[in-house]
């Protein structure tokens, strides 16, 4: 085969992949809901990304002759401190763009620790079956009989909270999630013509699992990642509320509801933009991920 001919046979893939492309830009943009997930997950990540250069102001240093100021458009307040200040004078807008990296880190790494766990135990399961099947299942009913938030509370309680902490310990109370969805879709491709072909060949199991079957599981993972992103930046904002998660002088939203749960009465905004911070964010990633299952099921695409 010349060139020439290679390069032919080259074109239709690559076209192929950008047809794919502007396909799911077309069905984003078509998809008021999956548009406005992504424009809200995108600004989080670029905020997250840039916090040193957006936030106006460094989140720990407290002044404390500006302390509780209000935000800008009520009486007292000043266009140096848009959202106002804490009770520490620490700028609240500087503040909620320093959480942001937080969040993402504990809910984006915390979420791949758990998927690459429950892929690996889900496929094992799923393929061999057998003796292995029963063995990772019993050890999977086993982590869904333990509370998550119990084991968690445990874990903080015997090391010293920080970001990798949170994540390795939700990242491990969350894989069987994965595991059990992972484990129903091999079930299911198994038993399919391509993977029975391969194995009359005699193609190696570690080669058939890797090639034919990771790649038919991961439009499910993507799914779910992406909804247990959004519960991971929740639960991290709830322990940083209880006191165990991310400590001082660490910024994250949680913490800055624990600040602002003293002041609701006088002093609002010391809460209600953490507060708010989270429920956009949350929101996005839900609207998003919501968007990929319809677009990424295929179950879902067959009732369009």
């Amino acid at each position: 085969m010349n060139q020439d001919q290679v390069v032919k046979v080259n074109k239709p893939v690559a076209n192929t992949k950008h047809n794919h492309f502007f396909r799911l830009i077309k069905l984003l943009l078509q998809s008021k809901t999956g548009t406005m997930g992504f424009i809200i997950v995108f600004a989080v990540v670029f905020i997250a990304i840039f916090a040193n250069i957006l936030a106006p102001h460094n989140p720990a240093a407290n002044n404390l002759g500006d302390m509780l100021k209000p935000p800008a458009w009520l009486d007292g307040g000043s266009t140096t401190y848009l959202l106002g200040t804490d009770n520490l004078g620490r700028d609240i807008l500087s503040r909620i763009i320093y959480g942001t990296r937080v969040s993402l880190l504990v809910g984006i790494f915390s979420v791949i620790l758990a998927g690459i766990i429950g892929i690996l135990v889900g496929i094992l399961a799923g393929y061999y079956g057998g003796v292995i099947d029963n063995i990772l299942m019993r050890i999977v009913d086993s982590f869904l009989a333990i509370p998550s938030i119990l084991f968690i509370l445990v874990v903080l309680a015997v090391f010293e909270p920080s970001i990798m902490v949170l994540i390795v310990v939700i990242g491990f109370t969350n894989w069987v999630t994965y595991a059990r969805v992972v484990r129903g879709e091999v079930l299911s491709i198994k038993e399919r013509e391509f993977v029975k072909a391969s194995k009359s060949i005699g193609t190696k199991n570690a080669t058939i699992m890797l090639k034919h079957i990771f790649p038919n599981i991961i439009s499910s993972f993507i799914v779910i990642s992406t909804l247990s992103v959004a519960t991971t930046i929740i639960l991290e904002a709830s322990l940083s509320f209880l006191g165990l998660g991310i400590q001082p002088p660490t910024v994250s939203w949680g913490g800055m509801l624990t600040d602002g749960r003293n002041y609701l009465a006088t002093n609002w905004w010391l809460a209600t933009f953490p507060g708010i911070a989270i429920t956009i964010t949350v929101l996005g990633i839900i609207f998003l991920g919501d968007w990929l299952r319809d677009v990424l099921d295929p179950r879902t695409q067959g009732r369009k």
